[in-house]
């Protein structure tokens, strides 16, 4: 159960950095932060981001991975990551942007995503 745990919190932690790569800089452009920067430095900000992303997704791989005695199989843990990206992406966007609303399609599509994990962790009767 350790690793379980210890894979998702990883992941979790990594997809906070994760989003704050891929989307802060549009909230610190619309803050007037990055406005005057050129496109080369706002990918230089969100590159450094990112390297504390792949600090804590790298290791939630190789502890999560089932080849490595983990308890995922490779697919179960894309899966995951991208249910905790949404997620995650989610909480951000609500206290970040908070012009962005949520719908019942967005509910709808996040049950989706729930439904994969179900689907990637249903066992089959083959190995």
């Amino acid at each position: 159960m350790g690793a379980v745990v210890t894979t998702i919190a990883l992941l979790v932690i990594s997809n906070v950095f994760m989003t704050l790569a891929w989307y802060g800089h549009l909230k610190l452009h619309s803050a007037g932060v990055t406005s005057n920067w050129p496109l080369f430095g706002v990918i230089a900000l969100s590159w450094g981001i990112a390297l504390f992303e792949y600090c804590f997704q790298v290791p939630a791989n190789r502890i999560g991975y089932a080849d490595n005695g983990g308890p995922f199989s490779l697919i179960q843990l894309k899966v995951i990551q991208e249910v905790v990206s949404l997620s995650v992406f989610t909480v951000v966007a609500m206290f970040l942007f908070s012009g962005e609303k949520f719908h019942w399609n967005h509910v709808l599509s996040f049950l989706c995503l729930v439904a994969a994990v179900y689907f990637a962790f249903m066992k089959t009767g083959t190995s």
